[in-house]
C-alpha cells in the first residue's frame, strides 16, 4: 500500500540522488587510484573496518601490499639546476624536481663535500647549513658569505655554479675557477697522506670534490659542442679513478662517443661495462640493441616486419641478434620504447634515477633520442620488434627471462622522482579495483533509471513495482511457509523465556 501511495517525482528525486552520489564517489575512487594505484574503499575496509569487526588481514598480503624500498641513483646526465631547470620553472610555472628528488641531493653533496676535518672552519660550517638548507635564495647567500669567509672554499662555488648560474658558460667559468682549488687540496691531502698522516677523510673529500668537478666541466664541454674534450675529460677520469665506478662517468662517455658517431669506441666501452657482474642501466642495454641494429636496420626495414611480431624467417644470426637485443633492453627497462617512438611526452629527466623505471627511461631517451633518429631503420626496427619482449615474460613480477623479476617497488618511488605534471608510466598495467568496477556500473544504471523516470515516469514506476513485487514473491513465499509451521503464539512464549 505504501508503494502505491508513492508519486513519480519521488522516483524521480530518488534515482537523481542516487545518480549523483554514485557519480561523485566514481569520480572519487578514479582519482584516488590513478593517484595512488589503489582503491580507497579497499584500503578503508582492509585498514580500518576489518579490525572493527575483529576480521584479521592475512599477514602474507598485507606484506605484497608493502612496498620495500627501492635503491635510488644519481642521474649521471643531471642538469644544471639554475642554468637549465629553473629556465623551464620560469617559462612555464612548472617545477621540474620534487622535494624528494632535491633532498636526495642535499644528502649528496653532504656525503660527498663535507669531513669530520671541517669542524671548526667557519666556510665549512657555512656550507654544511647551506646544503642542508631548502629555500634556494637563502643557500645561494650562504654560499656568498662563505666566500666572504674563504674566497678558496669549493663547495661554495659548486652551489653557485649550479644554482646561479644562468648559462653554461657561467657554470664552465666557475667550475674552473674551482678546479684550481681543488686540484691544489687534492694534492696537499695526497702529499700528507703518503707521509702518514691521518687524512683519509679529509683526502676522501677532495678527491670527491675534484672528480665532480672535473665531471661537469666535461658535461659543460658536451653541451656547448666540444665534443672531443668533454670525451677526453671523461677519459681521463676513469683511468685516474677506476675505483669510482659508483659515479657512472662511462655514462657520460658513452653518450659523447655517440653524439661523435665513434661507434666502435662505444662498443669498446660496452665490452668492459657490459658484464654480468656489473650493475646494468638503460644507457647499456639500449646502446648495445642500437649498435647492433645499426648493423642490420636497413635489410630487415626492406622486409617490413609487422608491429609486436617480427617475422624470424629468412633472418640471418646477426639480424636475430639485433632483435634479442631489443628484447634484452625492453626486458630491463619496459618504460624507454614510448619514449623513444615519440609516443608518450618527455619531461625534463630528474637528478636522481630509479633503476628499471619510468625515471631512468625519460633519462636515457631525453639524451639518446638523438642518437637513435641518426641511425637509419633503428627506431622503425625498436616499433616492430620491442612489443614481443613481453610475450617471453608473461609473469614480469614473477619470474624474468635475462634479467631478475620486474621489481614491484618502481611506482612508489618514481611517484617520488618525477612532478606531478607528469603522467607515471606503470608496468606492468594492473587491472581496475572492483569498487571502481562497482562504482562505475552502479552510477551508469542510476543514470540511465533516471532518463527513464523523467521520461516514461508512470511505466517506470509501475515496472518498478512489479520488480519489487517479483523481488519480495520468495520472502513473502518463506514467510507463509514459516507461520504455517510454527505456532501463532509462539513469540509470545519466546517473552515469557
Amino acid at each position: 500500500m505504501y508503494l502505491n501511495g508513492l508519486s513519480p517525482k519521488f522516483y524521480m528525486a530518488l534515482t537523481a540522488t542516487s545518480s549523483l552520489i554514485s557519480g561523485l564517489i566514481l569520480v572519487f575512487e578514479w582519482y584516488y587510484f590513478k593517484k595512488n594505484g589503489s582503491s580507497f574503499i579497499e584500503q578503508v575496509s582492509l585498514n580500518h573496518i576489518s579490525p572493527l569487526i575483529g576480521v584479521e588481514s592475512d599477514p602474507n598480503s598485507s606484506s605484497q601490499n608493502s612496498v620495500p624500498e627501492c635503491k635510488v641513483w644519481k642521474n649521471p646526465l643531471s642538469l644544471f639546476r639554475g642554468a637549465e631547470y629553473q629556465r623551464l620553472c620560469e617559462e612555464t610555472g612548472k617545477e621540474a624536481l620534487t622535494y624528494y628528488d632535491m633532498n636526495l641531493s642535499a644528502q649528496d653533496h653532504q656525503t660527498l663535500f663535507i669531513c669530520d676535518d671541517d669542524i671548526g672552519k667557519p666556510e665549512y660550517e657555512i656550507m654544511q647549513r647551506a646544503w642542508r638548507e631548502r629555500n634556494p635564495d637563502t643557500r645561494k647567500n650562504l654560499a656568498h658569505e662563505a666566500l666572504e669567509k674563504n674566497a678558496e672554499c669549493v663547495p661554495a662555488l659548486i652551489l653557485l655554479a649550479e644554482e646561479q648560474s644562468r648559462s653554461v658558460v657561467e657554470v664552465e667559468d666557475l667550475f674552473k675557477q674551482a678546479l684550481k682549488y681543488a686540484d691544489v687540496a687534492y694534492k696537499k691531502s695526497q702529499q700528507a697522506l703518503e707521509m702518514g698522516h691521518n687524512v683519509d677523510g679529509l683526502h676522501k673529500r677532495n678527491t670527491n670534490l675534484l672528480i665532480y668537478i672535473k665531471r661537469r666541466l666535461g658535461m659543460c664541454a658536451r653541451k656547448l659542442g666540444k665534443l672531443k674534450e668533454a670525451a677526453k675529460v671523461f677519459r681521463d677520469l676513469m683511468k685516474e679513478f677506476p675505483m669510482m665506478s659508483v659515479f657512472n662517468i662511462h655514462e657520460n662517455l658513452i653518450e659523447v662517443l655517440l653524439e661523435l658517431q665513434s661507434y666502435a669506441d662505444v662498443q669498446a666501452v660496452l665490452a668492459k661495462y657490459d658484464d654480468i657482474s656489473l650493475p646494468k642501466s638503460a644507457t647499456i642495454c639500449y646502446t648495445a640493441a642500437l649498435l647492433k641494429a645499426r648493423a642490420v636496420s636497413e635489410r630487415l626495414q626492406e622486409q617490413q616486419l609487422p608491429p609486436g611480431a617480427p617475422n624470424k624467417r629468412n633472418l640471418s644470426a646477426a639480424e636475430l641478434g639485433a632483435i634479442d637485443a631489443i628484447h634484452r633492453a625492453v626486458e630491463f627497462n619496459p618504460h624507454v620504447p614510448k619514449y623513444l617512438l615519440e609516443t608518450k611526452a618527455l619531461i625534463l629527466p630528474p637528478e636522481h634515477i630509479l633503476k628499471r623505471g619510468d625515471s631512468e627511461a625519460i633519462a636515457y631517451a631525453y639524451f639518446h633520442l638523438r642518437h637513435w633518429k641518426r641511425v637509419d631503420g633503428a627506431l622503425e626496427l625498436l616499433q616492430s620488434s620491442w612489443e614481443g619482449t613481453f610475450r617471453l615474460i608473461p609473469y614480469p613480477l614473477e619470474k624474468g627471462h635475462l634479467f631478475y623479476p620486474y621489481p614491484q617497488c618502481t611506482e612508489a618511488a618514481d611517484r617520488e622522482l618525477l612532478p606531478s605534471f607528469h603522467e607515471l608510466s606503470v608496468y606492468p598495467k594492473r587491472e581496475l579495483p572492483f569498487f571502481l568496477l562497482f562504482t562505475a556500473g552502479l552510477c551508469t544504471f542510476m543514470a540511465v533509471l533516471t532518463f527513464l523516470v523523467h521520461q516514461y515516469p508512470e511505466s517506470t514506476a509501475l515496472v518498478a513495482k512489479m520488480a519489487i513485487q517479483w523481488i519480495s514473491l520468495p520472502f513473502s513465499y518463506l514467510l507463509d511457509k514459516l507461520e504455517a509451521l510454527l505456532p501463532s503464539n509462539l513469540l509470545q512464549q519466546l517473552t515469557k523465556i
